[in-house]
């Protein structure tokens, strides 16, 4: 039996393994315990490392620094990779309102962070642990490790003390959060408000029109649209009781009546250029559009076609070629306005209408095979870490700094991954992974990343919490979670007018507190908390992961 002792007990490669695969899994299992509603979800499992390394519990060091390194740059590229579609189109309209909002709760916290450490005993590294234990932000934490090994090589203390605050305050940064929205909820109450409306503006809006506009009368839709300055999409024509599907050449008549996708902000001036808006309401769930006429069908039709990836919409003639009309492109379940200019995606669905030969034979040019794109791009991961990881290596000198900077392991991944899920298919490279697939990686790469921090750290966490400094900085890392997000999120409500279902979703997209968002979820009966923090989770996340790295290397 000695052997079993030494597989289990002997640092070795076999023995690195098989602790972190059992740290992960005892970890994942302890994380879906709720109390009172509540789940630490994966991040039990850097608590599960810390027991098992204050049980004594050893493995191979290189191995060791080698799986949580790796877990960490996959975690955070392929983070970049789901936010990066959505990143710079979150800072359009009511976005911008919310980005800066929550850009506030990240200043204010770090703001605080460095009074603090001029207020008290607490070193600069150990209070950057605090603050990224406080705003739930491990890939903060990995950044703002990476950063003080640059500085400091061989402080390896220094960094274990800095995973030790994170983890102290990482549980109060969950609870704060979401005390903060009680707090919130008794203040404002749960009613909509204007970032509603204008989100609504947004949305492609169906409406039907007469035409009775002596303007475009014997005009073509081509030359009707040089008359405004907002785009529609035409997508039938209603004359003398039969129904078309028009081209640019289509010749308006008076009488025509006109079904017309647009954002509902455009609306009026829709109504404008045509003459009159019907009552009838196609926006409504459950319309049979292949109802509607008999000759044409409406089909939703998948981009997974490796060469329509990253062509401008308008430059494939498909409504000229095939006679057919595309009226919305949905990415990643948000609709967009199927304009020329509109670059297609590998993962686009798209509705399509026109009879059912020419829509099957513009299904075929653009791939439609939906067991496609269940097939993993590994190239374009795999191009991303190398790509990340080196530019995360090059040193860069800032005027007034001695140390260049660098974004490691941590930075550069992330930047890469947002650029190549905006960019990619600008340049042919099929970045898109399934939903499934791009989550499975982030957990494992999480997963893995905490197991290992947990156990290179856990060996003094108990001893450090019970002294006197553990409990001053769990009431410093208290003070950094509610504190900002009260102050704000009073702001964002008296001054700014956010309702309070969008501005708790953005408050928990700032502190990257996917458990809070859970909870505010429960409070309201539509998705709009969701959808505020998808919007300034991208922003917040990248801002957080890189001034951790300049506070350290500048102060």
């Amino acid at each position: 039996m000695e052997w079993i002792h030494d597989i289990l007990f002997q640092p070795s490669v076999i023995q690195t393994v098989i602790v972190l695969a059992v740290v992960s899994a005892v970890g994942v299992y302890l994380g879906r315990i709720r109390i009172f509603g509540i789940s630490l979800g994966v991040t039990f499992v850097f608590f599960a490392g810390i027991v098992a390394s204050h049980f004594g519990v050893r493995v191979n060091s290189d191995m060791l620094a080698f799986a949580q390194n790796f877990g960490l740059i996959i975690f955070i590229y392929t983070l970049g990779l789901q936010v990066g579609p959505g990143f710079f189109s979150s800072f359009k309209k009511g976005g911008i309102k919310l980005n800066m909002l929550s850009l506030g709760v990240v200043f204010l916290g770090t703001l605080m962070a460095l009074m603090m450490c001029r207020l008290t005993a607490i070193p600069l590294s150990d209070m950057m642990g605090l603050l990224s234990g406080a705003v739930t932000n491990t890939p903060m934490l990995g950044a703002a490790q990476q950063a003080l090994m640059q500085v400091e090589p061989d402080n390896t203390e220094g960094v274990t003390h800095m995973a030790l605050a994170c983890a102290v305050t990482y549980p109060l940064g969950v609870i704060g959060v979401i005390l903060a929205i009680i707090v919130l909820k008794a203040i404002f109450g749960i009613k909509g408000g204007k970032a509603t409306a204008e989100e609504n503006a947004t949305k492609t809006y169906v409406a039907e029109f007469l035409v009775s506009n002596p303007a475009i009368f014997g005009k073509s839709i081509k030359e009707a649209m040089h008359m405004t300055d907002s785009h529609f999409v035409i997508s039938r024509v209603w004359r003398a009781g039969k129904v078309c599907i028009p081209t640019s050449d289509t010749v308006l008549q008076k009488g025509d009546q006109l079904l017309v996708v647009s954002v509902k902000a455009d609306v009026g001036k829709a109504t404008a250029l045509f003459g009159m808006q019907e009552n009838e309401d196609w926006n409504k769930e459950g319309i049979d559009w292949n109802a509607i006429d008999s000759q044409l069908i409406s089909r939703r039709i998948l981009v997974t076609s490796n060469r329509i990836n990253g062509v401008k919409l308008g430059s494939l003639r498909l409504r000229n070629l095939y006679g057919i009309n595309i009226t919305r492109v949905n990415r990643a379940g948000i609709d967009l306005l199927a304009s020329p200019g509109l670059r297609l995606q590998v993962g686009d669905k798209l509705t399509i209408v026109g009879e059912a030969n020419s829509v099957n034979n513009v299904g075929k040019i653009l791939g439609d095979e939906a067991k496609r794109l269940n097939k993993p791009n590994l190239l374009a991961i795999f191009i991303g870490l190398a790509t990340g990881v080196f530019i995360g290596a090059i040193p860069f000198s800032i005027p007034g700094m001695s140390t260049p900077v660098k974004l490691g392991i941590a930075g550069g991944p992330i930047i890469v991954g947002i650029l190549m899920g905006a960019f990619g298919p600008r340049i042919h490279l099929t970045t898109y992974t399934t939903e499934s697939a791009n989550l499975m990686m982030r957990e494992f790469g999480l997963v893995t990343y905490l197991a290992g921090l947990g156990l290179d750290s856990g060996e003094h966490f108990f001893e450090t919490v019970i002294r006197p400094e553990g409990l001053v900085w769990v009431a410093t890392g208290f003070a950094l979670t509610i504190v900002p997000v009260l102050i704000i999120g009073w702001i964002s409500g008296r001054f700014f007018k956010i309702d309070y279902a969008h501005n708790v979703g953005m408050l928990c997209g700032s502190m990257a507190n996917p458990m809070a968002l859970n909870y505010a979820n429960t409070t309201v009966s539509g998705d709009e908390p969701s959808v505020s923090y998808a919007t300034v989770y991208p922003l917040s996340i990248f801002v957080r992961v890189i001034i951790a790295q300049l506070i350290l290397l500048i102060f």
